[in-house]
């Protein structure tokens, strides 16, 4: 028998043998699919929300200075402006107004900013989409809002940010300096924190440490440190929907693993045919290693496939409640794929590799067994 016969037979009976078996080994894929769903949807996810937030902080201040009373974010004097501007390297420095306004309507959590350059002047706010979705009116209405004295202010809404930023404006609210300092009483002579910009970014360390020294009350954040909490919090997360759902995939794994390493009476006469009939150990081996490769493999390629659709099409339906965290205005916005080589290589290995070659063990165990004692085993 030559070579291509020989190879053309074995891949003929592991066909054979998948078909013959066709029920249980399609009910082993749907589960094994399913698990690796899991584990690669958390993945994608995880990977492609960290590299959002990573753009997006692209664009945020360099870093930030907050003033710290008890240990608690509090009012920042603008006197200090003049303070870190006389530290070399320092750009400039600018002063923000920002909180949050809670509606006891929807139960929801804004995000009020208010913009020195407010184009619409006093008067008037841009919401997000998130709020425009969860107040009865929209453009053209008036929304009111509960001063820090109890008062009452209206403000007119004028436009709506668009749906391409609603990942960091669905619970935005923008308005003018005036109407920000007259809903919360924040004096004329404080911001919420400063922002600025430096000559060299390798300095910040260093400036961080001199204002420190200037402004003892004060707390210097870069966007490093914001970056790299963004990135904790969402591996934070990912990891615990992994580990909550260890208990389903450990279940999958010893099922599959009796299925792989306990073979039947019919697979191991099958084998003990093979046998006698003139297959030798290797060819054997072979056989069982193309079964459990096409089992794992179509395990393998359907469930990355599903998650990738489910991430990247259907905003991660499954997942995104538990990885984004409580929220009444979620953002809608469609995650762009950040999905590399390395990724799918490790999911490939951690899923595939191992039933593969559990398979062959038993296998090898039976082939290298006398023919007659096999069969009558």
């Amino acid at each position: 028998m030559g070579l291509i016969e020989k190879q053309q037979n074995i891949i003929d009976f592991t066909l054979s043998s998948l078909l013959r078996r066709k029920g249980k080994n399609a009910a082993l894929v749907v589960v094994y699919a399913v698990v690796v769903f899991t584990v690669s949807g958390v993945v994608f996810f995880t990977r492609s929300i960290q590299e959002e937030a990573s753009i997006v902080l692209k664009h945020a201040p360099e870093m930030m200075v907050q003033r710290l009373i008890a240990g608690r974010h509090d009012l920042i004097p603008l006197s200090y402006i003049e303070t870190i501007k006389q530290i070399r390297g320092v750009q400039d420095v600018k002063a923000r107004l920002w909180g949050y306004y809670f509606d006891p309507t929807n139960g929801a959590n804004y995000t009020l900013i208010a913009d020195e350059a407010f184009a619409h002047g006093d008067g008037n706010i841009v919401i997000g989409r998130g709020v425009e979705r969860n107040l009865p009116s929209s453009v053209g209405g008036t929304m009111p809002f509960k001063a820090y004295d109890g008062s009452y202010v209206f403000l007119k809404m004028k436009e709506v940010l668009p749906s391409e930023s609603e990942l960091v404006s669905a619970d935005l609210i923008m308005l003018s300096v005036n109407d920000f300092r007259r809903l919360f009483g924040v004096p004329g002579n404080q911001a919420t924190d400063l922002v600025l910009s430096v000559k060299n970014s390798r300095e910040l360390s260093t400036i961080a440490a001199k204002i420190l020294t200037l402004l003892p009350d004060t707390r210097p954040i870069t966007r490093e440190e914001i970056l790299r909490t963004y990135d904790a919090v969402f591996s934070w997360r990912g990891g615990m929907m992994i580990v909550i759902l260890s208990g389903a995939v450990m279940a999958f794994v010893i099922l599959a693993w009796d299925k792989a390493t306990g073979l039947s009476a019919e697979e191991k006469r099958e084998i003990g045919i093979l046998k006698a009939v003139g297959w030798e150990t290797s060819d054997i081996l072979l056989m069982k290693f193309w079964e459990g490769a096409a089992i794992s493999l179509s395990s393998f390629l359907l469930g990355v496939g599903a998650a990738y659709l489910h991430v990247y099409l259907a905003s991660s339906a499954l997942f995104e409640p538990a990885l984004k965290g409580w929220s009444v205005l979620y953002p809608h916005f469609r995650l762009t794929p950040f999905v590399n080589a390395y990724q799918v290589a490790t999911l490939f290995f951690l899923t595939v590799v191992p039933y593969t070659v559990a398979t062959i063990v038993p296998s090898w165990r039976a082939a290298t067994v006398d023919p007659d004692a096999v069969m009558r085993s």
